[in-house]
């Protein structure tokens, strides 16, 4: 499993050919990032994150999906733009993909197969609801900002629900475990 998620190809967001490869014996917290969505400020925390741990090993991984109700109609350079005037992202981000669907992308389907269910699952669950959206599928990803982490070995250790920040003490907690551990 940890060697298909590490050859499965990617694009960076400058649309150079990549993969996760190029990520290994690193802690990497792989997230679907949209701009037009209410969650769109988790960015903020992402990047304080990612500054605050990439010294010790943390990656921050953001894959722009227009997948939920069209909150990144961007197109690569847009979103790129966006994310640097906006939020000053230093983080990666890759050209965009789906992250659900019959178009899912490879990787997206390996990380949803690995961790089925997400940390904090539920009320965001309830609070889509009113909004008129009802996933069906309990393993699909939920919406934008959904968050996996995949440890220094490659495989993937938890998911974590659209409204668990990066400022969350259950998303800190696994990460800080991840980065006390070899690969």
């Amino acid at each position: 499993m940890a060697q298909a998620l590490y050859d499965i190809a990617l694009k960076s967001i400058d649309g150079q050919a990549t993969s996760l490869a190029a990520y290994r014996g690193k802690v990497l917290l792989v997230v679907n990032v949209a701009s037009k969505c209410g969650l769109t400020p988790q960015y903020s925390g992402l990047e304080k994150l990612y500054q605050d741990k990439r010294a010790h090993g943390l990656e921050v991984l953001g894959f722009p999906a227009n997948n939920f109700k069209g909150q990144e109609p961007g197109t690569d350079d847009e979103i790129a733009s966006f994310c640097a005037t906006s939020y000053d992202v230093h983080f990666s981000l890759f050209s965009k993909i789906s992250v659900l669907g019959e178009d899912q992308h490879p990787l997206y389907a390996q990380l949803v197969q690995a961790q089925p269910w997400a940390t904090g699952e539920g009320s965001f669950r309830e609070r889509l609801k009113g909004y008129g959206v009802h996933p069906t599928n309990q393993a699909d990803v939920l919406w934008n900002f959904e968050k996996f982490l995949i440890g220094r070995n490659g495989e993937v250790v938890g998911r974590f629900s659209p409204d668990v920040t990066a400022e969350d003490s259950r998303l800190l907690a696994a990460v800080d475990a991840e980065l006390t551990k070899t690969a």
